[in-house]
């Protein structure tokens, strides 16, 4: 079928008193997927880790190694906490900057978030990375307990409110994710969601949500690329049926039936059709009490990535980082997989509400490319609907998918440039503009790393009705920062009557001003030579002084030319610098070793020495200078060593 897309393993976990049945959960869910999957195309090709606890969340671990994740999350243990909420928002901001783009993560809590101020920031990096967030929230009736405290001084957590609920609620709404809603006790069955998530080529058929006001019937596509086909329902209670295209049905009630197997746990209704999937138009019929949710999803190779995009004065289309002003026509880049076995014939944007719809004009620009023209972005929220025909087999083969994540329009605009790295020793300076197309008057500001590094910004800027204003964010790195870091900055723009908002997200690289750009130099102290005409027999010794003045130190040595063994060990010299000591033996039969040096900003030097005239006994020769470059070697051996030699000629 070929699958190429792989997936990711990521978790964030809360560590807090009360969770040591959920992270052993995870443990097991995790250790399943990795020991089953290992060396098969459904391995995950990453895995990422962030705890989080009260008041710290972290570190972030992000690995292609599986034991390394295994190692980490095995370290992992229940303590501290005791306030019930936690920090939940910072662990999932830091899983949303370090996982890569659209990947599934998985959040273990049974507290509300004490970090609530960061929920625009979490919904803007959720519509930038299209990852799909699952919340697993477990039923908080066991105990929470600070560290230290005796079993007969427990605290009993309450429950959570539905506000704090609704919040993660929407959080997995709008990511495409879900909510689910368990006891302690049966978490161990609601994690199956995990396992159908974790495969490669994953795709999403439909997600809805749907209000308690009225029965509703629920349409959708399966067509012959799918496979491992499942259908989630979550709510209070729902009363459902699922129909195939046949008229064939089963009731939620029917745990096996003649469509699939329906799993039940908490507010989650797993239904995993039947293998021998009939391809076609499926229903759904549902009443509920309460707010609920449907999706679908299979394993296919038939689906799509897009991006909304401008064209620039030459031409060109580049990706938005925000998003597209509503109300104004905008253009989208869709690139679909497999595009050898589709024809597309409908790409359209559809409100979450239900109330609008907006059909687009789709332009093939070759390969897989498709320009989709749309004459407006809707008022509310909305995902992307892709419908087409499979070439490979009857026309009434169709096939339907869907962005899982949520996207905005906004009448705010806000846009900046990551030009530049960030000097741990300096501020970071970054300019940026923010215009209106709604009503003018004070925006508010907020700008946010994923790495709490030090953010100044105003907290407002006044625009005019159609007007732009300009801005400037202040970053400072600690100074211990490593070069190489990445730091996810989001800048956020709020209109004054707080009903809309626009964001834009940059990727910068902190990076240390080098001021190392000397090479290391050696300085041979002795060399030991006792080599007969039969060298096999006897060997030969080099003692060598490395240092790198006052620069950066030497942080690595090699042996380059040369088949003998080098030992290596410091020293501090008399003016206080810090000295490597090389110890290199080698055969007689082996005359030359060139050493390679690397200080800690990858300056190089060589050193170099031979033994090939040295045929007889002597004795210490000291001291041998080597003088060093990048690209090769010159030496100069001290007076008695050139004695000797001539003495020898």
């Amino acid at each position: 079928m070929g699958l190429g897309q792989t997936s990711v393993l990521a978790f964030v976990i809360d560590t807090t008193g009360s969770m040591s049945d959920d992270i052993n959960e995870a443990k097991r869910v995790s250790f399943s997927i990795i020991d089953s999957r290992r060396g098969t195309p459904e391995e995950p090709s990453e895995y990422i880790l962030v705890p989080f606890n009260d008041p710290d969340f972290g570190p972030l671990t992000r690995t292609e190694n599986a034991d390394v994740f295994k190692e980490r999350i095995n370290s992992l243990s229940a303590d501290g906490g005791g306030d019930l909420p936690e920090m939940c928002l910072s662990g999932l901001q830091m899983a949303l900057a370090g996982a890569p783009p659209s990947s599934d993560i998985f959040v273990f809590t049974d507290a509300a978030a004490k970090d609530f101020d960061l929920l625009s920031t979490i919904k803007a990096m959720i519509e930038s990375t299209k990852s799909r967030v699952t919340f697993m929230l477990t039923s908080p009736f066991s105990f929470r307990r600070k560290r230290g405290v005796l079993a007969s001084q427990r605290v009993y957590s309450r429950s959570m409110s539905q506000s704090e609920m609704q919040l993660y609620r929407d959080l997995a709404h709008a990511s495409g994710g879900q909510a689910i809603e368990v006891t302690k006790s049966t978490l161990s069955k609601a994690t199956a969601v995990i396992m159908d998530s974790s495969i490669s080529a994953l795709v999403t058929v439909l997600q809805v949500i749907g209000s308690p006001a009225n029965a509703e019937n629920i349409s959708f596509l399966l067509d012959s690329s799918l496979s491992n086909v499942t259908v989630y329902i979550t709510g209070v209670s729902p009363n459902f049926t699922l129909y195939s295209p046949t008229g064939v049905s089963q009731s939620g009630s029917v745990p096996v039936g003649p469509l699939g197997s329906i799993q039940t746990v908490g507010n989650l209704w797993r239904v995993k059709l039947n293998s021998d999937i009939q391809t076609g138009e499926w229903s759904i019929s549902i009443t509920s009490t309460s707010t609920y949710t449907i999706k679908v999803i299979g394993q296919s190779s038939v689906d799509f990535l897009f991006n909304f995009v401008e064209q620039s004065e030459g031409g060109d289309f580049t990706p938005k980082d925000n998003r597209p002003f509503i109300g104004r026509s905008a253009t989208l880049f869709l690139s679909v997989t497999r595009e050898d076995l589709v024809t597309v014939t409908d790409v359209l944007l559809a409100e979450v509400s239900g109330l609008d719809t907006v059909n687009g004009t789709v332009t093939s620009v070759g390969g897989s490319g498709f320009l989709v023209y749309l004459q407006k972005i809707p008022e509310g929220a909305f995902v992307i609907h892709l419908k087409g025909l499979l070439n490979d087999s009857s026309s009434t083969d169709r096939f339907q998918r869907q962005s899982p994540t949520q996207l905005r329009g906004s009448r705010v605009a806000i846009a900046a440039q990551s030009n530049g790295t960030i000097d741990p020793a300096n501020p970071f300076s970054l300019s940026f503009t923010l215009a209106s197309n709604g009503s003018g008057g004070n925006y508010t500001i907020r700008a946010r790393t994923d790495r709490s590094f030090s953010v100044s910004v105003p907290s407002s800027l006044n625009v005019e009705a159609g007007g732009s204003a300009q801005g400037t964010v202040t970053l400072t790195a600690p100074p211990n920062t490593e070069s190489g870091t990445d730091v996810t900055l989001t800048i956020e723009a709020e209109d004054p009557g707080s009903t809309d908002s626009n964001y834009v997200t940059l990727r910068l690289t902190v990076m240390a001003e080098v001021t190392d750009v000397s090479r290391p130099v050696c300085k041979v102290v002795s060399i030991k030579a006792d080599c007969p005409v039969k060298c096999g027999s006897a060997s030969w010794e080099l003692t060598a002084k490395l240092t790198d003045g006052i620069g950066s130190g030497i942080s690595s040595v090699s042996v380059n030319v040369g088949n003998g063994s080098l030992s290596i060990s410091n020293a501090m010299s008399e003016n206080g610098t810090n000295v490597t000591v090389a110890f290199y033996n080698a055969s007689c039969c082996s005359q030359e070793v060139e050493l390679v040096m690397v200080d800690g900003v990858g300056n190089v030097g060589t050193c170099f020495t031979s033994i090939k005239h040295l045929t007889l006994k002597t004795t210490t020769l000291m001291p041998a200078t080597i003088t060093t470059t990048n690209r090769g070697y010159s030496v100069l051996f001290s007076k008695y060593l050139l004695l000797f030699v001539y003495l020898m000629w």
